[in-house]
């Protein structure tokens, strides 16, 4: 369950304490403590719980967050550290009395008998300035390793929120804002963050408002997060997709031959991410656009693929049309462009009927996006053509 820790409404009252031998439960985070209600076993007065959760965004709220995470974060491990600092304290002085016992044994007294006065008289100031000294770094180490670890969770919480808010924004269709958002964590090692990255730089440049100049550096920045997300978790199937889809993209601009070249590696990867993922509709769609453009592929480009590769890759438009109805069956009407290439497929088998059929429906599909009008215009030019 997705959620964030966003405010501590109450704490438990000054000098009060739970019942003996008994501490507040754990939370709903790691290392957070929530005190139990009214009347419980605990004995605990707390008149309300010190954690709330938030529920994910709500439609219409970007994101839907209230609360700050900052602040919150800070009452959180401060509570917690005060909480360590008392379990902490409380097993050391239980420590020190055993370890003075085996001090006294070894310099030749009881351990329960005051036996050698003067040889142990010594022992005990070196141990009570030797304790405190040992008692308080530990504490502080062990007061620091639990903060960090707190630390690490509140981190995971905000990287969900984010993931949260990009989501949001995506399926909004703000593509400025959702790169704004993004481009913030550029420097992130969470390979979800870095692919969502990755297809926002993709979406901006594909935008006719951003100049050439521009489209070619949006380009190779999406390649590079699409490339770090990669190598963050090789098993994350979106990781795969965005990496073929970037890797093409780069191809446009560094010619037919590079792109030509890069042709079974963009495959590889997509069908890396099927494996991962049979059901995700895009991916499957991205395999029948690439079976697509090696079926129309003109004679001069096959020329290149033959002096690139001793077996050159091919396919028909048949094999295309095989995945677009098969990324159409994984999620019906989930893009624009495959019912595009569906209608685009069927002209290209002579089958008049059924191309008026997908593009018609091309055309009358909500646009959403750039890409989506730009769908709707090339699918009324086709069919004003047939």
């Amino acid at each position: 369950m997705r959620g964030d820790i966003v405010s501590l409404k109450a704490a438990p009252p000054a000098g009060l304490r739970p019942a003996v031998g008994r501490w507040p439960r754990r939370g709903l985070g790691p290392g957070v403590a929530q005190w139990p209600a009214p009347g419980a076993a605990s004995g605990c007065q707390a008149e309300q719980p010190a954690v709330v959760l938030v529920s994910p965004p709500r439609p219409g709220k970007v994101g839907g967050w209230t609360g700050s995470s900052s602040s919150v974060g800070r009452c959180s491990l401060g509570v917690a550290a005060v909480m360590a600092a008392r379990v902490l304290v409380r097993s050391f002085r239980r420590g020190t009395a055993c370890l003075g016992r085996s001090l006294r044994w070894e310099a030749g007294g009881s351990p329960w008998c005051w036996g050698d006065l003067g040889r142990t008289s010594v022992l005990r100031k070196g141990l009570k300035g030797g304790v405190a000294l040992s008692t308080g770094s530990f504490l502080v180490y062990g007061a620091h390793k639990l903060i960090s670890g707190l630390g690490e969770v509140h981190a995971s919480f905000k990287v969900e929120e984010v993931i949260e808010q990009a989501d949001y924004l995506y399926g909004s269709g703000e593509t400025e804002k959702l790169y704004e958002l993004l481009v913030q964590h550029k420097d992130s090692n969470d390979a979800e963050l870095l692919w969502r990255l990755a297809r926002a730089s993709r979406d901006l440049a594909q935008l006719s408002s951003t100049s050439a100049e521009e489209k070619r550096k949006l380009a190779y920045e999406a390649f590079d997060y699409a490339k770090k997300a990669l190598e963050k978790n090789e098993s994350n199937f979106a990781a795969h997709k965005w990496y073929g889809i970037c890797l093409s993209d780069v191809g446009d601009f560094e010619g037919i031959k590079t792109k030509i070249g890069n042709a079974i590696i963009i495959k590889e990867h997509f069908q890396r991410a099927i494996e991962l993922n049979p059901k995700d509709a895009t991916t499957i769609h991205l395999i029948g656009i690439w079976c697509y453009s090696f079926a129309e592929m003109p004679w001069y480009q096959r020329k290149i693929a033959a002096t690139l590769f001793a077996t050159p890759p091919t396919s028909t438009f048949q094999e295309a049309l095989h995945y677009f109805h098969m990324a159409e069956e994984a999620d019906p009407n989930f893009y624009s462009k495959n019912l595009l290439f569906l209608g685009k497929t069927y002209l290209k088998l002579n089958n008049k009927k059924l191309a008026l059929l997908w593009l018609s429906k091309a055309k009358d599909y909500p646009a959403h996006t750039e890409e989506d009008k730009q769908v709707q215009k090339e699918a009324l030019e086709l069919l004003n053509s047939i």
